[in-house]
């Protein structure tokens, strides 16, 4: 027994579904533990200055969680942007220039996020 569920769709655009709404959610919660982490060392008890910021970001597994986070950031932000693009921006050339352009701002960013807070 068949069941006909209406004629055959053809898919195109936006079909990642399941994919991107899994990223967003992880990538969130791990942008949130990220938060709180470091909330937790701002409220330890001393004067918050550069020499604290130094120092919350100098170990190695520091370094890389805000590695990690960075590229969850960027990755989160472009999701989303590259979705509000598919729906709402109808024209093939001006969406493929605005998100090459949402790419190369998003890499720039992680790149100077990255640049900024190994260096403390």
């Amino acid at each position: 027994m068949t069941q006909n569920f209406g004629s055959k769709r053809l898919v195109v655009g936006a079909h990642y579904g399941m994919r991107d709404w899994l990223v967003q959610r992880v990538t969130a919660l791990l942008m949130a533990l990220f938060t709180l982490v470091v909330l937790v060392q701002l409220l330890m008890p001393g004067e918050l200055g550069y020499d604290r910021w130094a120092g919350i970001f100098a170990p190695t597994w520091m370094k890389s969680l805000t590695f990690v986070v960075i590229l969850a950031l960027a990755w989160h932000a472009w999701v989303g942007v590259r979705d509000v693009l598919m729906d709402y921006v109808h024209a093939t050339g001006v969406r493929l220039l605005a998100q090459i352009a949402v790419i190369v701002w998003l890499l720039a960013c992680a790149g100077w996020a990255l640049q900024v807070l190994w260096r403390l």
